[in-house]
């Protein structure tokens, strides 16, 4: 089994002496400096590079720059997406994106994770478990998401919080680890009137 396969099974993996997972980050470095480096003006190439390093976009999306992208064709995107400045994404295992999802600077979201002992680590060896992230979700500055998280649809994760497990749609995390402070209710939909 290649190193990548073992990636995308959860299992250990060798992310820092394979060759092939070598190579495949340094061509999306290659991409995501050209990306970090496009003229402002040159959107539309900008979105092309895009396109040609992710898994998948929608028709709509934006990326403020820079973004830090280990591999990108793990990475997917919905429909109407946003990622403000310093966006991270460590994509040894899939991240899945939904639509309609606004991400606030300073955000990563870390499939990996290394062994407690140090000779498998200093060996080069890590994991990479999944993470989901339905529609319609906002997350705030500073979040960081770790290995394995899952999201459900139209939950707001405050400024901060460190996120790892699986949460239902429509709550609001708060806090390091992060934890459902109360559902979005009607009321919030007049909040700021």
């Amino acid at each position: 089994m290649e190193e990548l396969e073992k990636a995308a099974a959860g299992l250990l993996y060798d992310a820092n002496y394979d060759p092939d997972a070598l190579a495949k980050r340094h061509a999306a470095r290659v991409l995501v400096h050209e990306i970090n480096h496009i003229h402002p003006d040159l959107e539309a190439d900008r979105k092309a590079l895009f396109r040609k390093l992710l898994a998948r976009t929608g028709e709509s999306f934006f990326f403020e720059g820079p973004v830090h992208i280990d591999y990108g064709f793990n990475l997917s995107i919905g429909e109407n997406f946003y990622a403000n400045a310093n966006f991270t994404v460590l994509d040894g295992a899939k991240v899945t994106i939904g639509d309609n999802c606004f991400i606030a600077p300073n955000v990563g979201l870390y499939t990996a994770g290394h062994p407690l002992d140090a000779a498998r680590r200093n060996a080069g060896l890590e994991y990479a478990h999944p993470i989901t992230i339905g529609d319609n979700v906002w997350i705030g500055a500073g979040v960081s998401i770790l290995p394995g998280t899952t999201i459900g649809d139209g939950t707001v994760i405050a400024a901060g919080s460190v996120v790892r497990g699986a949460f239902p749609g429509g709550v609001i995390l708060a806090g390091a680890p992060a934890r459902v402070i109360r559902e979005i209710t009607e009321a919030d939909s007049s909040a700021y009137t």
